[in-house]
């Protein structure tokens, strides 16, 4: 297993209500999982406890066959690439120099980067289409360029494994959906393990092997989109009307205007 979650939970100081509540989960090699659900109902806490970030209040949480806590933040940083929620940057770099240094898990930060680092980073770089910011400063990037940045730093560490919370915010549709097909793909080939947290629960549909349902700190539904991306259940979940349809097999959502009917659109 990549990660697992026994009876998993978790308090932050001086709040009544666990951020995380007996959640039990197991991601294993070559998966693609898609963590969804409404704000401050545990997603983002649960993937910090996964990778070791947060201690438990209670229950386990192991990462590639270790606790998680166990792992250096070098030694995890050579297998788990991790695009996190919120980053601003500290220093004045420039776009490329910010993907190198995704290199130095493996080489060390006072090390040169070889040819072979390099071909790295130009690969990363295009694959989250960011060849041609490489000169830009950080400073001067929109919101959507930092975060494709992000995500070519990320890939540059070679990892086993992805994990993307949010990484698609601030976006546009067509890179939003190049970063779900780009994961998509490496999950297929090389055969990488991602797992993302999302409020597109659309695309998490279309794309994820498995999806897994937050609701108050519980993982209240976990399995394949089309078994739990039910109406009774994104209704419960994200305390609003909706309607689902079918696409191709996949299970699609549309939040309904208040008092509006299913019945009342187009039917197709």
């Amino acid at each position: 297993m990549i990660f697992e979650a026994r009876a998993l939970s978790f308090a932050y100081p001086a709040i009544d209500v666990p951020a995380v509540q007996d959640v039990s989960l197991a991601i294993g090699r070559g998966e693609f999982v898609a963590i969804v659900g409404p704000n401050g109902s545990g997603k983002t806490t649960l993937v910090r406890l996964l990778l070791g970030a947060l201690a438990p209040t209670a229950g386990q949480a192991r990462t590639l066959g270790r606790a998680a806590r166990s792992w250096s933040a070098r030694a995890l940083a050579q297998r788990v690439g991790v695009v996190a929620q919120r980053e601003e940057p500290v220093f004045p770099l420039r776009v490329r120099h910010m993907v190198t240094l995704g290199r130095y898990p493996h080489v060390g930060a006072l090390q040169s980067l070889s040819s072979v680092d390099e071909a790295v980073v130009d690969r990363a770089l295009a694959y989250a289409d960011a060849t041609h910011l490489g000169h830009r400063w950080i400073a001067t990037l929109s919101g959507g360029e930092w975060q494709r940045v992000r995500l070519a730093r990320a890939l540059a560490q070679e990892p086993e494994v992805l994990v993307l919370d949010e990484a698609t915010g601030g976006l546009d549709v067509r890179h939003e959906m190049e970063v779900f097909e780009l994961v998509a793909g490496l999950v297929t080939d090389p055969g990488l393990t991602a797992v993302i947290v999302t409020h597109h629960v659309n695309l998490a549909a279309r794309y994820a092997d498995r999806v897994v349902v937050m609701d108050g700190g519980r993982a209240v539904a976990v399995g394949l989109p089309a078994q739990v991306l039910t109406q009774p259940l994104l209704e419960q979940v994200f305390a609003w009307p909706v309607t689902v349809r079918s696409w191709r097999g996949v299970p699609q959502f549309l939040p309904l205007k208040r008092g509006e009917s299913a019945q009342h659109g187009d039917g197709s």
